[in-house]
Order: structure tokens, then C-alpha cells, then sequence
């Protein structure tokens, strides 16, 4: 509500300024979420050609390595203080011609709001409140968004209500960005390249390391080599997996060793990756890599990987967490959202079985 009260302070300054605001052709994109989020935006950045955009510090790595992506305002920096908002707000005020927003919460309508730009496309969901109808009296059109509703196409509608999910490809850097370095990942000539998310952003959304267990119980007969990705704060998800599973010789930890924007080229690397609905698993979606997505509490409908895809989720389970309205808690306990029954285990073994020899790229 303190964001209305700051847009009325502004408004009179808004329509001063509106008549020095020149056609600029420059492009806002307003996304302030993760890393998948992130990438589930990139089709409407291919589209676009070239934006700026306000974002999350934490895909700043990625966003950095983007050529779709011009100047980037990281929300973080602007979010405390009443002098840091009236800063970001004027520097958006004029600037721009088209106005994309996509995660329409209170902080973002208010930027969107305050810009003049001639075309401003809004983003409405499930979460809006009764206030926000006052930042959306700003915008040129709006897009529903609805938990039955795939986002990455209504990101795609914003610019072109004709274009569907299949219009542009998604990326995580652009073009691909490869480290100068040499990765701490040992090759596995012959073998089946497995990458797996122990943990998520949202830890209610950890896979138990009994699931893991059963996973790899499930493809012992293949020749498969696992490479386990994650920061080094999920050092203690990778204790639990080995206390559960053992220190197995075709498991390779990689948690704590890689940056951000190095995981794309690994995950690139990869010939299938397993994750919950995660960071990675859009990552991987990506570089077409094939995954395994073990869905949990999360709604599929709503966003999911779109590729060569096998999704498991909980038979008698509704989903309870959406894009725009992800609790850290669940109803369910985590064993509960992401058991395994025996048909998920032949579905996992014959997805994997069946990975050809040329995808396995390095075999």
C-alpha cells in the first residue's frame, strides 16, 4: 500500500514530465524473480531483440552474459529507503517507449506505473490485489494470467498476442558462455551424464535424499555417471544425500565448485538432468538437454520444462504452489510430494534407457 501512496506523490511530476518524453524505441522488461523465472523469460527477450530490464541481483551473472539484455537495474538496490525508490523512479520516468511487465507485485506495478512510455503491457494474476487496480489504469493492455495459463507464453503475449510458446526459444545465457576456465567436472567416456538438484531455492521443494536413493537404485543396471550441482549453502543437503545413499563412485559433487554463470555450460554438458521444480531444471530445459522433472507441490500446468520432458507427480496430491503464490511450507510432507511408485521408477528407467548414443554427446 506504501507504493500508492509513493505513486501519488509522483503523479504530478509524471504528467510534468509526460510532454518532454521522446519515442526512444527503448524496451523495459519488469521480472524480479529467480533463475528459472529468469530463463522462462528469455523467449520474450529473443522476441524483443534487445532491452533493458529491472531484475533480481541473484541472475545478474546470467543476465550479464545476455546480448538480449542492454541495462539491467537490480531491485535490490533500490528497495530501502524512500530516496533509493524516487532515484529508480526517475530514472525509468522517461526513458522508455515499451514497458513489459511480468511479475506484476506491488513493488513492480509501481515502477511500471510511473513510466510514460506510450506502450506499457501488464501482466494481471491470481495474487493481484484490490490496490493494484490503480497502477493497472496506467497500462496500454494486459494479459491474464491464470494458474491453468502456461507463463512463459503469456510473457510472449505481452509483445504479440498472436505468439505461443512455441514462437522463440529459451536460453539461459546468450549466446552460450563458456568459461575461461577449466570446470572440476571429470569426463565419463561411455557413460550416461546425469545432473541432479539436491536442493531448490525454495528448500520446501528439496527431493529426500530416500528419493534419491530410490532414483539411483532404479538405474544401478545403466551405465550412468551423477554429477550433483548446488552452492556451497546446500553442503548440508549433500551430507544427508551421502549418509542416506553412501559415497558411490559414479557420484560426482560439484556443490560449492561452480558459479552462477558457469552452469549453464555444465549443465550443457549433461546428457539428462533430474530436479524438482527448480533453477536447473530450466537451465537444463534450456541447453535441450532432457529432463526428469519430479513436480512435488508444484503446479505443471502453470509452468514446466518444455522439452524432452518426463514428469512425475503425486497421483492424489493437488498442486498447491503456483508461479505468483509459492509458500515455504506444504500440507504434505516432502516423502509424501515426491514418492515414487514403481510405474515412476519404470517411467524413470525407460526415459534414461532410452537416451540415444549420439545424445550422449561425450560417450
Amino acid at each position: 500500500m506504501s507504493y500508492v501512496i509513493l505513486f501519488f506523490l509522483l503523479l504530478p511530476i509524471k504528467f510534468a514530465l509526460k510532454p518532454f518524453q521522446k519515442h526512444t524505441g527503448r524496451n523495459l522488461i519488469i521480472q524480479t524473480a529467480k533463475i528459472g523465472d529468469f530463463v522462462n523469460i528469455t523467449p520474450l527477450l529473443q522476441q524483443l531483440g534487445r532491452s533493458d530490464a529491472l531484475l533480481s541481483r541473484t541472475v545478474g551473472p546470467l543476465a550479464s552474459r545476455d546480448n538480449t539484455l542492454a541495462d539491467c537495474f537490480f531491485i535490490e538496490e533500490y528497495k530501502s529507503g524512500f530516496l533509493k525508490k524516487m532515484r529508480l523512479a526517475f530514472m525509468l520516468i522517461n526513458r522508455y517507449s515499451n514497458v513489459y511487465l511480468l511479475q506484476p507485485n506491488s513493488t513492480n506495478l509501481f515502477y511500471a506505473a510511473v513510466c510514460n512510455a506510450r506502450n506499457k503491457q501488464f501482466l494481471t494474476v491470481y495474487t493481484r490485489k484490490w490496490y493494484h487496480g490503480i497502477f493497472y489504469l496506467t497500462a496500454s493492455g494486459c494479459v491474464e494470467h491464470r494458474r491453468d495459463t502456461l507463463s512463459l507464453e503469456n510473457y510472449l503475449k505481452l509483445a504479440d498476442r498472436a505468439l505461443t510458446w512455441r514462437s522463440q526459444p529459451k536460453h539461459a545465457t546468450q549466446p552460450l558462455w563458456q568459461p575461461q576456465r577449466v570446470l572440476p567436472m571429470p569426463d565419463a567416456p561411455g557413460k550416461i551424464k546425469i545432473g541432479i538438484s539436491i536442493s531448490a531455492g525454495n528448500k520446501a521443494k528439496t527431493i529426500p535424499a530416500a528419493v534419491w536413493g530410490q532414483i539411483l537404485a532404479t538405474l544401478a543396471s545403466l551405465p550412468c555417471v551423477f554429477y550433483i550441482f548446488g552452492p556451497q549453502d546446500e553442503q548440508r543437503y549433500l551430507d544427508e544425500f551421502y549418509q542416506v545413499n553412501g559415497g558411490s563412485g559414479n557420484v560426482i559433487s560439484l556443490v560449492g565448485q561452480l558459479q552462477l554463470e558457469e552452469i549453464p555450460y555444465a549443465v550443457s554438458r549433461m546428457d539428462c538432468y533430474i530436479a524438482s521444480d527448480s533453477g536447473n531444471i530450466y537451465i537444463a530445459d534450456s541447453q535441450r538437454v532432457p529432463v526428469i522433472c519430479l513436480s512435488g507441490p508444484c503446479c505443471m500446468a502453470e509452468q514446466r520444462p518444455l522439452g524432452q520432458t518426463l514428469i512425475i507427480s503425486p497421483a492424489d496430491i493437488k498442486p498447491s504452489s503456483f508461479v505468483f503464490s509459492a509458500p515455504y511450507h506444504f500440507e504434505h510432507s516432502p516423502l509424501r510430494l515426491f514418492a515414487l511408485t514403481q510405474a515412476n521408477r519404470d517411467d524413470i528407467f525407460a526415459f534414461v534407457a532410452k537416451l540415444s548414443h549420439k545424445e550422449v554427446i561425450n560417450g
